[in-house]
């Protein structure tokens, strides 16, 4: 079964809480939460304080994706704030299985991601030790963006290396996802679809996600 995990990067700032608990009633599972500082992307969002207070919101499964520089600096940060999964980008840093293991020792899930340009062979060996891998969809920093094809084949080999390791290990999509690409990227192996516009930017949201789950 798909999990569907809105992006709050296209909510409603001023109704956070209305926007969350909406998704909530939508059907949607997991809260997915753009972590952007200005460097790594060309955007600056949220921090700790934020993930703080969305976890007094709601018992969603929230998944801190951290585009940022230096993440080992925050993990505990947003794990104190209450993440229950925290992404990293294997650009952001020189050994990510470091902050990957810190992350688990600490009670946390841990994921990688790749960004559109990046080699899947820079994160074939870590994949057995993570929980979630996320494979990017478009250039990071931006909602609205449209899809890239050209991920695809790095989606579906991504898929084949998971199913080996015969561990439970969530592979996630993320960049310009709506009802016409979903069925393509469930087909190549997403099992956790991210999505901010069209479901924010609908007027339906329980809509959004339902045609998103039967793609």
């Amino acid at each position: 079964m798909v999990i569907i995990a809105p992006s709050i990067l296209s909510a409603d700032f001023t109704k956070l809480h209305e926007e969350i608990k909406a998704v909530t009633d939508a059907g949607a599972e997991w809260l997915h939460i753009d972590v952007m500082d200005g460097h790594f992307v060309p955007n600056i969002t949220i921090g700790p304080v934020v993930v703080e207070n969305i976890r007094k919101k709601t018992s969603l499964f929230l998944d801190c994706h951290l585009m940022i520089e230096h993440p080992e600096k925050f993990v505990d940060a947003f794990l104190k704030a209450g993440a229950d999964l925290i992404t990293i980008h294997q650009e952001s840093v020189s050994d990510p299985l470091v902050v990957i293991r810190h992350i688990k020792e600490s009670g946390g899930k841990a994921g990688i991601s790749i960004n559109p340009e990046t080699s899947f062979e820079s994160i074939r060996s870590i994949i057995p030790e993570v929980d979630l891998v996320l494979i990017m969809s478009v250039h990071p920093g931006f909602s609205g963006q449209r899809f890239i094809p050209e991920v695809l084949p790095k989606l579906k080999e991504a898929s084949q290396v998971i199913k080996k390791t015969k561990k439970r290990i969530y592979l996630q999509i993320d960049g310009g996802i709506n009802n016409q690409n979903a069925g393509l990227v469930k087909k190549n192996g997403a099992d956790v679809l991210v999505a901010a516009s069209f479901i924010f930017k609908s007027k339906d949201y329980h809509t959004a996600i339902k045609q998103l789950k039967e793609a």
